[in-house]
């Protein structure tokens, strides 16, 4: 799916969302890495990726040519700043209504809007590709997301007090949204 648009951030500088394709796998890999070794919000640690730059632009490429999933990525003065990104949950009949929604963005750029600007993206997207509900799940501690996603108007479906386990043993509860299209 293809997407691009190119809006104003809190702070006046210009935001350009797009899909991504096969040159843009090295950023798009860099920016991964170091989402996930900024926060422990992430689904997995930054070493456990199987992907290189090379696997990641062919992903990115594959999410362009598709009919309903798309990676957008997020460019602040040129420089990737975070990716979202929705994804089928399945291709069976009792499954094709919903998709899956994640998004990463660089510490440095938090607070600006481009977690609203990307969810609002994936959002439009999830509805342009005929889902009827996008769902997602969050670390219970990471309050800044659950309250941009309430927003965006998202609702709590439940939660699982062992979601994650940490390297170190401990568990972080994952509160389960979704949003009807």
């Amino acid at each position: 799916m293809r997407y691009e648009k190119t809006i104003t951030l809190k702070n006046g500088r210009k935001l350009l969302l797009r899909s991504g394709g096969l040159a843009d796998g090295a950023a798009v890999l860099d920016v991964f890495l170091r989402t996930h070794e900024e926060t422990d919000n992430m689904l997995t640690y930054a070493d456990e990726t199987a992907f290189d730059a090379e696997k990641d632009g062919a992903f990115l490429q594959e999410k362009t040519d598709s009919k309903n999933e798309i990676e957008i990525l997020a460019f602040v003065d040129g420089v990737l700043a975070g990716t979202a990104g929705i994804g089928a949950v399945g291709g069976r009949e009792k499954l094709r209504h919903r998709a899956d929604f994640g998004v990463g963005i660089l510490k440095e750029y938090w607070g600006l809007g481009i977690g609203r600007a990307l969810t609002e993206a994936c959002i439009e997207c999830a509805k342009r590709a005929g889902y009827l509900q996008l769902e997602l799940e969050a670390v219970a501690e990471n309050t800044r997301a659950i309250a941009l996603y309430e927003k965006c108007g998202f609702t709590e479906y439940g939660r699982n007090p062992r979601g994650f386990r940490k390297r170190s043993g401990e568990y972080q509860e994952l509160v389960y949204m979704r949003l009807e299209l």
